[in-house]
C-alpha cells in the first residue's frame, strides 16, 4: 500500500447525495470519481454542460455509481438556486456541498483591470457564498441534519501571495466563512470544514498559472520538503474522510495536504519576482489570454 492506495472502505459514503461544484475536470472530477466508488451519489456543476456531462458518463461507466451533470454558474444566486432543486428533484436530498468551484491566473497586481480582479473574486468567494447560503438554508428550513460544507482554500489563505491577490483575497474570506459557521450553524447539525491544498497539478489550472515553458523552469516539487507534488488520490482520500461520518467530530478545521510546502516557503508564488522579468509579462499575459478563449 501506498499514498495512491484508497484509504475507505467501500460503503463509506452509501446513502450521501454530494454536490462538487467545479467537479467537470482536475481535482473535482478526481474527487468525484472517489466519492462514487465510496457508494455516493454525486451531482457534478459548472457552466461547461458538455464537459459536465462527459464527465458524468465517463464516471459513471468507470464506478458504476450515479452522477448527474448540472449547469450552473456559481456567479448568479438564482442559478444556485435552481441547481439544487434539480439535484433535490433527481435524488430527493442532499447531504454535502463541496465548493470547490476556482478561477486564478498569475500577474502583477498593478496590471489587473477591476474586472479581471472582480471576475476570481466572483467565481471563488461569491460562488462559495452563494452555494453556502442556498445550501445551508435548505438544511436548516427542512431541518435536516448530519450534513456538511467543505470548501477548497489554499495555503496562502493564511499568508497571502504576490501575483495571485485576487486569488489569496477570496480564499481567505472562504476561510474566515468556514470557520464562521462551523460555529453558528453547528446547532443545525451542520459541519463546516476545508482543505488547503499545495501543488496537485491539474493541466487546465497549471496551464494558467504557469503558462508557456514557465512550467519547464520551475519545478514544483523543489518547493515540498517531500520532493514530490500531490497525486489526487491524496486528495480525494482526505475529502471523503471529511465528508463522510467518520469525521463527524471534526467542524471548523482547515487541512493543509502540500507536503510541508507552504512551512517550507509561505507565498506560493512569490518565486516569480525573481523568475519572471518585466518584459515577459506581456507574452504570459497574451498566452493566458489565449488559453481563457478556447
Amino acid at each position: 500500500m501506498n499514498y495512491s492506495s484508497k484509504m475507505l472502505r467501500e460503503d463509506a459514503l452509501e446513502n450521501k447525495v454530494i454536490v462538487v461544484t467545479g467537479g467537470g475536470s482536475g481535482l473535482g472530477k478526481s474527487m468525484t470519481k472517489y466519492f462514487l466508488e465510496l457508494g455516493a451519489k454525486v451531482a457534478i456543476t459548472s457552466r461547461n454542460l458538455e464537459k459536465l456531462q462527459n464527465t458524468a458518463t465517463e464516471l459513471e461507466k468507470e464506478t458504476g455509481g450515479n452522477c448527474l451533470a448540472v449547469q450552473c454558474d456559481v456567479r448568479h444566486y438564482d442559478q444556485v438556486e435552481a441547481m439544487l432543486q434539480e439535484v433535490l428533484n433527481t435524488f430527493g436530498k442532499v447531504d454535502v456541498l463541496l465548493n470547490n468551484a476556482a478561477g486564478n491566473f498569475i500577474s502583477p497586481t498593478e496590471r489587473l483591470s477591476a474586472n479581471a480582479f472582480d471576475t476570481i473574486i466572483d467565481i471563488v468567494l461569491k460562488g462559495s457564498k452563494n452555494c453556502t447560503l442556498a445550501f445551508g438554508k435548505h438544511w436548516i428550513n427542512t431541518q435536516q441534519k448530519n450534513t456538511v460544507i467543505l470548501n477548497i482554500v489554499t495555503t496562502y489563505a493564511w499568508t497571502g501571495s504576490g501575483y495571485v491577490v485576487p486569488s489569496a483575497t477570496a480564499k481567505a474570506g472562504v476561510l474566515a466563512m468556514t470557520k464562521s459557521l462551523a460555529v453558528e450553524w453547528a446547532k443545525y447539525g451542520i459541519r463546516s470544514n476545508a482543505i488547503a491544498p499545495g501543488p496537485f497539478p491539474t493541466k487546465g489550472a497549471w496551464d494558467r498559472l504557469l503558462p508557456g515553458n514557465l512550467k519547464d523552469k520551475f519545478d514544483l516539487a523543489q518547493k515540498v520538503p517531500l520532493n514530490r507534488v500531490g497525486d489526487h488520490q491524496e486528495l480525494a482520500n482526505l475529502a471523503a474522510y471529511l465528508v463522510s461520518d467518520f469525521s463527524a467530530y471534526i467542524n471548523g478545521e482547515v487541512i493543509t495536504i502540500d507536503g510541508g510546502e507552504w512551512l517550507n516557503g509561505a507565498g506560493e508564488f512569490n518565486f516569480l519576482e525573481h523568475l519572471v522579468p518585466k518584459d515577459m509579462w506581456d507574452k504570459l499575459e497574451a498566452m493566458i489570454k489565449a488559453k481563457k478563449g478556447k
